[in-house]
């Protein structure tokens, strides 16, 4: 749904700024360039770029501003909370913005989890049998996700080719247009 969003975004934005600088007068269609400049890269920094890429050797976050790999031997853990996040053996945290976190989702599985506990439970002689909480989840899609990229930290650790520090690059194709977009604006609005 990010990725949709920030389509319909792109797509509303690219109206309103080409309208502005066709039909626009003035300092109108500068303005309008100066804020798509700097509105543009962040709308794609923040709903189509974030991703997780799993391989064999090495976990690559891919985060609004910062791009970090991880060889699977640097991973201490995973964590969830109100963020997934990974930790390294530095006790470094990254966040995972590409794996979003639903609590709404996490208390549907509990209360699933409850239903096929009870459903089991020997005293309660009319729900034995009636295999109705058989086909749904018992943990939410997120935490499976975490589950299984602990499940290859752990197995994959020990291979030769998954040795190595991390690395954290910055996102310059983001930042360096946000903020060329940013000083224009601000000039801009203080000229007149």
């Amino acid at each position: 749904m990010g990725i949709a969003g920030g389509v319909l975004l792109l797509a509303l934005g690219a109206w309103l700024g080409l309208d502005a600088v066709i039909s626009g007068s003035g300092r109108t269609p500068w303005l309008a360039l100066a804020g798509l400049l700097l509105v543009v890269p962040l709308v794609v920094a923040f709903t189509i770029r974030p991703a997780v890429f799993v391989g064999r050797d090495r976990l690559r976050v891919r985060n609004p501003f910062r791009v970090i790999t991880l060889p699977w031997a640097a991973v201490a853990g995973f964590r969830s909370g109100y963020s997934n996040e990974v930790l390294d053996q530095a006790g470094t945290k990254y966040q995972l913005w590409a794996v979003p976190v639903s609590l709404r989702a996490r208390k549907k599985a509990q209360r699933n989890l409850a239903r096929a506990a009870a459903a089991n439970d020997p005293g309660r002689g009319s729900l034995v049998g009636t295999g109705r909480t058989q086909d749904r989840p018992t943990r939410a899609a997120t935490d499976q996700f975490m589950d299984e990229l602990r499940d290859l930290s752990e197995t994959r650790a020990a291979e030769p080719a998954a040795q190595g520090e991390p690395t954290v690059r910055w996102s310059y194709e983001i930042i360096a247009p946000a903020a060329a977009g940013a000083v224009l604006l601000a000039v801009l609005l203080l000229t007149r």
